[in-house]
């Protein structure tokens, strides 16, 4: 089960030529879902940011299963895969919520870095907050 979700609507700029949702826009939506799942967990990026951290994505991966309207009503679920010493893997999918249809997921790895964007282990108090959004 997904630790966290996200509500979303499509807005016509992110439409295609065929009023889907662009590709690009998922991206979009798998990133701002996770900055909301940061944020709810005490760990905004500007709040890392601050402590001399970032978090990086290293690695993404989409599949695109079925295409998003304009009308449609989605849920970004997000969480945390797998935790390792300098890296997490995160799993993201977006669903249709009128059917719980899965259209679009996504897996990332995702690592951290000092300030001036050198690789680096995060520190154990980094972890233990990034562990609250593992799957159960």
């Amino acid at each position: 089960m997904p630790v966290h979700r996200t509500p979303l609507t499509p807005r016509f700029g992110e439409l295609d030529p065929y009023n889907h949702v662009n590709h690009a826009a998922y991206v979009a939506y798998f990133e701002a879902a996770r900055c909301v799942a940061l944020d709810e967990i005490g760990m905004s990026l500007s709040d890392l940011s601050d402590t001399g951290f970032q978090i990086v994505v290293t690695s993404l991966e989409v599949k695109f299963r079925e295409p998003a309207t304009a009308r449609d009503c989605l849920i970004v679920e997000t969480w945390i895969d797998e935790m390792k010493r300098v890296s997490s893997v995160w799993k993201q999918q977006i669903l249709r919520d009128s059917d719980n249809r899965l259209l679009v997921s996504a897996e990332l790895t995702l690592g951290v870095c000092d300030a001036y964007g050198k690789p680096t282990r995060p520190p154990a108090d980094l972890n233990a907050s990034l562990a609250q959004l593992m799957q159960e």
